[in-house]
């Protein structure tokens, strides 16, 4: 039966193969199994029989690690991995209930061919499609679209903004039930039905329809990253969940207060908007006993790998003592703001070694690590949710499968016990799932002027 309890929604965040860099070489790691289906799968059957809300795909079209040579990269584990759309489809094809969501970007795609791709994986997986709008960071995959370096910030949210409503848009072409495929009368659609977009904008120009019925959930489901200004109008304009990556309780609790403020003033209801930071539990018997597998995982992080994994946020380091403290102020960037402003405020208030920040990057990429029991894990987990810091959280493991098996097998069901996290999945698309309201064409039963046009649409064979 539904429950009228609050409760957590839970994400399984799929960083590669751990979101460690260095959790490959951990002794119990299939160090391949980024390119392992057959891996990845059965850790999702897993999740979702654990009842886990989603799987979520973060994704960069390059190898975003900065390096001189092959030789100083060799060193790094974040370096292949699926396109996420594909796998998430052929993902569709193991599991029947676990939402999936991936990454792709405004900056690197056109707004008809990603629409076209979200909602036919909504329709192959039955509505449990999302995708997680995010403009892109690094000067790596600006040079893989033909561009010298990342364009700038401000560009890349504006054009964000209007790509998404290009998107949306497209997802609006058809009524739910414009597709008769009437076989007496001879009539495929009605007429009505079909709603041009005939988009011209600063940045796109696009004529739709989108050659694709409307798909179960009408829009898949929306998530967002951006935690600079303008990535957080953006989350509170189009986001169903926010992702975020808080490690002190205080300052998530200002992050979740500002987000539902900023929300509510774009005329929606913050009730509807989930903010869920990242978590990496580590699990042990005993609080010893995770402390050491805390320390095992830390040893793993070559000096090298360390000082390049900060170099984008810290600048280059090299030439000091990884003993000495972070050097302050951070140098400016055109990347994820954020993050540099959020550990600039935490450096200033809590000093820490370049060692000890790039062991905690290079463990979770910033994100929380909660170590220690279950009971101690879930404890901090509770009280983050009904202490107003969070809706949800996403579960990362530091490297898989092991990482993973850890908190699907254990954790999640002491969040059950608590009565916080969900026995069944209710509801028959990821939208209903979590909660969320329906999307329904705001254009159905009207005929708008877009719906004729001048131009004749293209006939294909």
């Amino acid at each position: 039966m539904p429950t009228t309890q609050r409760r957590m929604k839970i994400g399984i965040n799929m960083v590669q193969n751990g979101g460690h860099n260095s959790g490959w070489r951990h002794p119990d790691a299939n160090a391949g199994i980024a390119n392992d289906f057959k891996g990845y799968a059965k850790i999702i059957k897993q999740a979702e029989a654990q009842k886990i809300d989603f799987m979520f795909l973060a994704d960069g079209a390059a190898v975003r690690i900065p390096h001189k040579d092959a030789d100083e990269l060799s060193r790094h584990g974040h370096i292949d991995r699926f396109e996420p759309i594909t796998l998430l489809a052929a993902m569709s094809a193991v599991t029947e209930s676990i939402g999936l969501i991936c990454t792709a970007s405004t900056t690197y795609n056109e707004p008809y061919a990603l629409a076209r791709k979200f909602a036919s994986l909504d329709h192959i997986s039955d509505g449990r499609a999302g995708w997680n709008v995010v403009t892109g960071w690094s000067e790596e995959e600006a040079m893989n679209f033909g561009r010298d370096t990342l364009m700038e910030h401000s560009e890349r949210y504006e054009r964000a903004n209007e790509f998404f409503d290009v998107v949306t848009g497209l997802w609006n072409s058809w009524d739910d039930d414009a597709f008769v495929r009437d076989k007496d009368e001879g009539r495929y659609f009605r007429p009505e039905g079909m709603h041009l977009l005939n988009h011209k904008g600063k940045h796109y120009q696009v004529r739709g329809p989108l050659n694709l019925e409307r798909s179960p959930q009408g829009y898949p489901v929306i998530a967002q990253a951006g935690g600079s200004g303008p990535g957080r109008e953006l989350g509170a304009r189009i986001a169903d969940i926010i992702y975020t990556g808080q490690k002190d309780k205080e300052i998530a609790k200002e992050f979740y207060a500002d987000m539902k403020a900023r929300v509510a003033a774009a005329g929606r209801d913050p009730a509807q908007v989930m903010i869920m930071p990242g978590i990496m539990p580590i699990i042990g018997a005993t609080e010893e006993e995770a402390q050491a597998k805390l320390d095992e995982l830390k040893a793993l992080v070559h000096p090298e790998v360390g000082l390049q994994l900060i170099s984008k946020m810290f600048g280059d380091l090299s030439a000091y003592d990884p003993d000495e403290l972070v050097p302050l102020p951070l140098p400016e960037s055109n990347g994820v703001k954020s993050a540099i402003e959020q550990w600039e405020r935490r450096l200033r208030e809590t000093p820490m070694t370049i060692r000890q920040v790039y062991e905690e990057i290079s463990i979770s990429s910033g994100h929380n690590v909660c170590c220690g029991t279950v009971e101690q894990i879930a404890d901090v987990m509770q009280d983050w949710f009904e202490d107003g810091a969070c809706d949800g959280w996403n579960l990362m493991a530091p490297y898989m499968p092991g990482g993973a098996e850890d908190f699907i097998n254990l954790l999640v069901p002491e969040l059950r016990r608590r009565g916080l996290a969900q026995s069944e999945y209710e509801g028959g698309t990821l939208r209903a799932r979590l909660g969320l309201e329906a999307k329904p064409n705001p254009l159905a039963g009207r005929v708008s002027e877009s719906s004729e046009s001048e131009e004749a649409i293209a006939v294909s064979h």
